[in-house]
């Protein structure tokens, strides 16, 4: 079965850093792009991050752009979103989700299987 195992979330203050993994089963790690989204109470799910782990081409939306770093490490199945610099706006629960396509995309629908999410809290 696939899998997805998203963790690493927490409580930290503004400007202080996380980072998040999601660990892949089940399904060839190299053929796919992951992608990292959350979504805020009231708010849609929206796309922070993909990386296509075939290739390596990676997307970030705007507002995490030059604060937020998305890695893979074949070896360990593991896709890995470091957060720094963290806002009070980047609280949310974070999920890693599987992209079956070509490319990276931070459409949420064009994701086919989704893990479960990691609370993060930012304080101001």
């Amino acid at each position: 079965d696939v899998q997805l195992q998203a963790s690493g979330g927490g409580l930290v203050q503004a400007g202080g850093s996380l980072r998040l993994s999601c660990v892949a089963s089940g399904f060839n790690f190299d053929d796919y792009s992951i992608g990292w989204f959350r979504q805020a109470p009231g708010k849609e799910r929206e796309g922070v991050s993909c990386i296509s782990v075939s290739d390596d081409r990676i997307a970030y939306v705007d507002s995490v752009k030059g604060r937020f770093t998305v890695s893979r490490d074949v070896n360990k199945r593991t896709v890995y979103l470091q957060m720094d610099s963290l806002k009070p706006e980047d609280t949310a629960v974070y999920y890693c989700a599987i992209f079956r396509g070509v490319g990276v995309t931070l459409v949420a629908k064009d994701y086919a299987y989704w893990g479960q999410g990691t609370q993060v809290t930012v304080s101001s």
